[in-house]
């Protein structure tokens, strides 16, 4: 009798250990206000927000209409194109031209993207292959590269640097875009300072603490497609060179879908800072990138942007999407409630 009195006394010392103070917060007594959902509220409410969003979708569907596009396929694949030659496997350091004319002005700054398509960045053992410690300028990883870099890890015996199948396969086009004035043609000059992220030039890159660059290199090989080396991508620019090349870091941003652009270079001096003038233009394209194994293509994009970005109308639409809904809805409500509501008393 003894023992059970002992340990029915036990148990309650234990619940009470456990339980929570007698307080109103804890034992949730304090005052709450819940508001009553009226057809009153519910009504004016969604037809506000609708109308809101609606004038938010059209805002920005105005907006992303008044951005100026231009769009030039150079794939080659038709006999009609000017680059259709580049396409034949015999071909190699092969230069196109592009002509085309603009009626208007197109209003700076002209950003200048490159474009592919049927391009999936964001397969998953493409994605992985590269050493980020090559690439923060570690250079006992030279001479041993990760194993997530094959088949692109060794070349002759020689580690591979940098290593992996996205180096490997830097877009390698160029462009030089000319202005036709009077017969002649006029150098359009391009920016290609800043065009990567900025976390990627300034931390996630880096180049080995070498003087001459080119001594941390010895005795390993640049990636099979590359013409040069990667301390040679830009021996005018130390600070364009190697790792933190921008057209390198731009390449090694993956792009989520297997249809992409990007930016390649900005429209921003001399006499093109206000945009480019009404005429005809030239770009002279060296095509390098294969795309036709596997039935991509190839273009060059010239546009501006607004204070929403680049062309997009995907948000306006989605906005006026909503908006209408939410109008239809509280229409379809009060209907409802004009038909069906009860008698105040209840």
């Amino acid at each position: 009798m003894n023992m059970r009195f002992y340990r029915t006394t036990m148990k309650e010392e234990g619940n009470s250990a456990n339980r929570p103070s007698n307080t109103a917060f804890t034992q949730q007594r304090l005052p709450a206000w819940q508001p009553m959902l009226s057809a009153g509220v519910v009504i004016p409410g969604f037809l506000l927000i609708g109308l809101a969003f609606i004038g938010i979708g059209v805002g920005l569907l105005i907006t992303s209409r008044s951005i100026q596009v231009l769009e030039l396929d150079y794939t080659g694949t038709e006999t009609s194109s000017p680059c259709y030659q580049c396409t034949m496997s015999n071909q190699s350091n092969c230069v196109c031209k592009l002509s085309f004319s603009i009626g208007t002005l197109f209003k700076g700054p002209v950003f200048f993207y490159y474009g592919l398509t049927n391009y999936f960045q964001n397969q998953r053992k493409y994605g992985v292959s590269k050493d980020f410690n090559q690439l923060i300028g570690d250079v006992s990883y030279f001479k041993s590269p990760s194993s997530d870099c094959q088949p692109y890890q060794r070349v002759n015996g020689k580690p591979i640097v940098p290593c992996g199948a996205i180096a490997n396969s830097m877009f390698n086009d160029t462009f030089k875009l000319y202005q036709i004035i009077n017969g002649k043609e006029e150098l359009v000059p391009f920016d290609g300072k800043g065009i990567a992220w900025w976390t990627d030039y300034n931390i996630k890159y880096r180049n080995p603490d070498y003087t001459p660059l080119k001594n941390a290199f010895n005795d390993t090989e640049k990636p099979v497609f590359w013409t040069k080396p990667a301390y040679e991508l830009d021996t005018s620019d130390a600070s364009n060179n190697g790792f933190i090349n921008q057209d390198f870091l731009v390449w090694m941003r993956r792009a989520a879908l297997p249809n992409f652009r990007k930016l390649y270079r900005r429209i921003t001096e001399g006499n093109y800072k206000d945009g480019l003038p009404a005429g005809n233009y030239s770009l002279e394209i060296s095509y390098n990138y294969p795309v036709i194994s596997f039935e991509g293509t190839k273009k060059v994009t010239f546009s501006n942007v607004s204070w929403m970005g680049g062309q997009n109308e995907f948000l306006g639409i989605a906005y006026l999407v909503i908006g209408s809904m939410c109008v239809v809805m509280s229409v379809v409500m009060l209907i409802v409630y004009a038909k069906f509501r009860f008698p105040e008393e209840d």
